[in-house]
C-alpha cells in the first residue's frame, strides 16, 4: 500500500471525552422527548447502565448541566429539568477586566441597541409612578457638559429604571450585567477618539420626552443621548469593522 492509500484509510480521531459527549447526549435525549421544567430525568445509576459509562462519568456530566442551568437536584425528586437562569450565567462569565477587547466592544454595541431600540415596550407600560420616580432622579442628577461621558451612579438610577419600565425581567437583569463593562470599555481607554460636541440630549430631556412625546420621539431622543457613544465607535473603525 503507498502513502496515498494509507492516508485514505487514516480518519481523524475523535478527541472528545466521555464526559463530553454523554453532555451532549443528554441534552439531545431532553430535546427529543420534549422535557419541560419540573420533568424527572432517571438517576445515576439507570443512565449509567443505560448509556454504558461509569456513574463518575454521568455524575460529571450533570454537574456541567447544573452549572448551565438545565437541571437541577430536588429532595425526594432526584435530578429534574430547570429553566435555566440566563442572568446567573452571564453573570459567572461577564467579568470585564477578564474579557478581551472585542468581546468587550461587542458588549457595549449590544447596550447601544437596547436602549435605543426599547422605546415601544417602555411606552406601553409606564405609569404615573414610574414617570414621577424618574424626575426624582433626575432633580439630584450633577449637571453635566456635553463631553462628561457619564456617571456610573446615577447612568445606573436613570437608565436601571428605564430597563426595568420595560417589564421585561430578563432584560432589566441583563443590564445590570453589561453596565460595568460599558464603564470599562471607556476606563482602559479603547475609544480614544474625541466625540464631536453636539446638542447633548439629558435625562431630563428624555423624561420631557416620556411625558408628551411618543415612542418614536423618545427613541429618537435615545438615539441622540447616546450619539457621542456612537461617534467614538463608528470613528474607531473604518466602516468595515476594521480598527483604524
Amino acid at each position: 500500500m503507498d502513502n496515498r492509500d494509507l492516508k485514505l484509510e487514516l480518519k481523524a480521531i475523535d478527541t472528545s471525552s466521555l464526559v463530553d459527549k454523554v453532555e451532549m447526549r443528554l441534552i439531545e435525549v431532553f430535546l427529543y422527548k420534549e422535557l419541560k421544567p419540573g420533568d424527572a430525568i432517571p438517576k445515576e445509576t439507570e443512565l449509567a447502565q443505560l448509556m454504558g459509562v461509569s456513574r463518575t462519568v454521568i455524575r460529571e456530566s450533570l454537574n456541567r448541566l447544573k452549572t448551565m442551568g438545565l437541571v437541577e437536584s430536588k429532595k425526594h425528586r432526584g435530578t429534574i429539568i430547570k429553566s435555566p437562569d440566563l442572568s446567573a450565567i452571564l453573570e459567572k462569565s461577564l467579568i470585564p477586566r477578564i474579557l478581551d477587547n472585542k468581546t468587550l466592544m461587542d458588549v457595549f454595541e449590544i447596550r447601544l441597541a437596547l436602549e435605543v431600540g426599547m422605546a415601544d415596550f417602555i411606552f406601553a407600560r409606564k405609569t404615573k409612578e414610574d414617570i414621577e420616580e424618574l424626575e426624582e432622579i433626575v432633580d439630584i442628577e450633577p449637571d453635566h457638559s456635553d463631553d462628561i461621558l457619564f456617571d456610573v451612579e446615577h447612568e445606573m438610577k436613570f437608565h436601571g429604571k428605564l430597563y426595568s419600565m420595560t417589564g421585561n425581567e430578563t432584560l432589566n437583569d441583563f443590564q445590570n450585567l453589561i453596565l460595568p463593562a460599558f464603564q470599562h470599555v471607556y476606563d482602559i481607554g479603547l475609544l480614544k477618539i474625541k466625540a464631536k460636541r453636539k446638542k447633548h440630549q439629558s435625562h431630563k430631556d428624555l423624561v420631557a420626552l416620556l411625558k408628551k412625546g411618543t415612542p418614536d420621539e423618545f427613541r429618537e431622543g435615545m438615539r441622540r443621548h447616546l450619539e457621542n457613544h456612537f461617534v467614538r465607535i463608528l470613528g474607531a473603525t473604518d466602516g468595515q469593522g476594521n480598527k483604524r
